[in-house]
């Protein structure tokens, strides 16, 4: 019998994207707003990580936790997401020396084809990222890019404001090193338009002094949000809503809401100024009171990674 000859491997690559993969293969999962309607978010309920918390300082806690209350607000928290359709899922593992893991937006920034995983800056919270990969990893979720080498960058340093444009902070949370990591995985999935904002000294991350509350209109403590940053959303058609209280926007974090769909928000209680101010705006306010978690500084927004939103 003749030897069979095959030349080439008869196959040809399939011409689909990683986008056009993801539903089938991974999951249906995505975000590139910070307002289409909330489907999937991934927390932290705080464990045993919480009852260690003696001395708060060296974790920049303002105070000790109650355990039992702050689990009880984080539930409730949840609750709320439920009650508006949002499935929640949580990070079930975690390093028992770490109680700033319940605030997972830190750890990672969610985009239409997967999270980017972030390096925290402070030393007592590095580690945190790896359960929040293996969270992930269990539930389908691609990670494309752990911010890595001298990078370090956290979630809540970059904010959607549409599929092509993205904020993108630095300061004492992201330096050059990670925001130019997560720029470039950026412009690799589409990302046209990146605007680098400078945080102030002083504030952490982005959620602190600017979120989006609606289709067009974003939320904005105006001594502290660069002209540039506010002239280019302006310029796509945006609302700012400035919201002057220093002692809600410092003080019990008025500004860290998250929107479950356009125009309807989640905030903290205990901001009734910052409330007004949205009421005024047109935004439907539900407020959750979370403020024995508020000790670690950081709030609705902060608890919150966001897996799934639909496209607006």
């Amino acid at each position: 019998m003749a030897d069979i000859i095959v030349q080439g491997e008869r196959w040809f690559p399939s011409p689909s994207t990683f986008a056009d993969d993801l539903p089938t293969l991974w999951g249906d999962w995505g975000c590139d707003s910070e307002v289409g309607r909330l489907r999937a978010v991934l927390m932290r309920r705080p464990g045993p990580e919480v009852d260690r918390l003696i001395d708060p300082e060296p974790f920049r806690w303002a105070a000790a936790v109650d355990p039992g209350v702050a689990r009880a607000q984080h539930d409730a928290l949840a609750d709320v997401y439920r009650a508006h359709g949002v499935k929640v899922h949580y990070v079930e593992n975690m390093r028992k020396d770490r109680p700033n893991a319940v605030f997972v937006r830190d750890l990672m920034f969610m985009t239409p084809e997967g999270a980017i995983i972030g390096r925290p800056a402070m030393a007592s919270r590095r580690g945190e990222e790896r359960f929040v990969t293996e969270a992930l990893g269990a539930l389908g979720v691609p990670v494309l890019l752990t911010v890595h080498g001298e990078g370090t960058f956290e979630g809540a340093c970059a904010m959607w404001v549409d599929r092509k444009t993205v904020v993108l902070g630095t300061g004492v949370r992201c330096n050059r090193a990670g925001a130019n990591q997560v720029e470039g995985i950026l412009r690799d999935i589409g990302v046209e338009r990146v605007i680098r904002y400078q945080i102030p000294f002083g504030s952490i991350h982005l959620d602190g002094v600017i979120n989006i509350a609606d289709r067009d209109k974003a939320m904005i403590f105006p001594w502290q949000v660069p002209y540039d940053v506010c002239r280019e959303l302006i310029d796509m058609g945006f609302k700012l809503i400035e919201n002057p209280h220093i002692d809600e926007i410092k003080g019990s974090l008025g500004c860290n809401f998250v929107a479950i769909e356009p125009g309807v928000v989640v905030m903290p209680a205990g901001n009734p100024k910052s409330k007004a101010v949205l009421e005024e705006a047109g935004v439907v306010v539900i407020d959750v009171q979370i403020d024995e978690l508020m000790k670690g500084l950081g709030a609705v927004h902060c608890m919150t990674a966001f897996l799934k939103r639909d496209p607006i």
